[in-house]
């Protein structure tokens, strides 16, 4: 049986704004889609199908803007040496560009908004912090504060938002820079002395792997609580996301576990051979499962185990946190108990 039809829409590019002489703001509105919105937490990401000489390229970029407010959708772009689909974007994107997009998606979205917020950020990993602090001014009042580090002053994104938010929320939001311009490289040992947190404290990063390794080390010297580091990693996706789902891969295995499967407020009960993953296992049946990267390296088929075992074949994008509460990718997992309870509530 073939796979249900994606959630797939068109977005056209309402405003273009230079960030940075390398970075731009793409602000979109759905023009056609399963809803007239774009409807999204904040930390999440969109993937789009950017046209390229060589081909269509599918991309994951995160949202900047924050959901409960009056802006506009919007993602951010940061030109990568080489990147063939980022210097598309800032080279030729305007006014009137339309793109093909999927749904929403993504884990980076923090679920207590009451703790103190440590956001850290290098380069372009700004875009989800964006979204979480925009978010977290508007609609809560934790304090935060945001740990930005870039290459020199010109390459700060958002410098003119961060340092007017700094002023408006004096008292509750602290801002600081790190520049290797002036201070080298943010080595792990550099990071020990400028990254502060309370013990109560959730930390968010995003960034290249060897700033977040080196922030998540540094925070683990300084005593923060593993359950409460939290990282965003992308990597260039390999397949086609808009593509026709290949023909699901039910294993040969004899044995096989029941699983009950709450997804878009149905519930399922469906046999679960042993050598298949989830996801194959729902599109096989004709189940709207959500995902996009089949690789797990995106998160976008994440869901919550709420009772028995799963193996997941490959891992490239949950943190220690997410795995605690439930959180496993159906595009990995294969069963490793009888019965299962599994519910799709990213």
């Amino acid at each position: 049986m073939s796979a249900t039809a994606r959630h797939t829409y068109q977005v056209e590019v309402r405003e273009v704004v230079q960030e940075t002489t390398d970075a731009v703001s793409l602000t979109l509105h759905a023009v056609t889609g399963p809803t007239d919105s774009l409807d999204y937490r904040p930390g999440q990401f969109l993937t789009l199908r950017v046209p390229h000489p060589d081909g269509s390229l599918t991309r994951c970029y995160s949202l900047s803007s924050a959901p409960n407010s009056a802006m506009r959708p919007t993602i951010t772009v940061k030109r990568v040496h080489d990147g063939r689909a980022s210097n598309w974007i800032c080279d030729n994107v305007a006014p009137g560009t339309v793109f093909d997009a999927l749904a929403p998606t993504g884990t980076f979205v923090p679920r207590d908004w009451s703790a103190p917020f440590l956001l850290v950020a290098a380069g372009s990993g700004i875009t989800p912090i964006m979204s979480i602090l925009r978010t977290a001014l508007a609609a809560h009042d934790n304090p935060i504060t945001v740990a930005y580090a870039n290459r020199d002053a010109e390459s700060i994104i958002f410098t003119r938002e961060l340092d007017l938010l700094a002023h408006c929320h004096r008292g509750r939001l602290t801002v600081t820079h790190w520049l290797e311009s002036e201070s080298g490289r943010p080595t792990e040992a550099a990071l020990r002395t400028w990254l502060t947190a309370a013990p109560e404290s959730h930390a968010y990063l995003c960034g290249p792997a060897p700033f977040m390794t080196a922030a998540r080390n540094a925070l683990d010297a300084l005593g923060l609580d593993a359950s409460h580091i939290h990282s965003e990693v992308f990597t260039s996706l390999t397949t086609d996301a808009f593509g026709t789902a290949p023909a699901p891969e039910i294993g040969g295995s004899t044995t096989a576990s029941t699983a009950t499967v709450e997804l878009d407020d149905e519930v399922h009960s469906i046999t679960w051979p042993a050598d298949t993953v989830l996801l194959d296992v729902l599109l096989a049946q004709g189940l709207d499962a959500p995902y996009v990267c089949r690789e797990g390296t995106c998160g976008g088929c994440a869901y919550t185990l709420r009772r028995g075992e799963v193996r997941m074949r490959e891992n490239h994008t949950l943190d220690q946190h997410d795995l605690a509460r439930g959180t496993r990718l159906a595009c990995q997992s294969e069963p490793r108990s009888d019965t299962l309870d599994i519910v799709f509530d990213q």
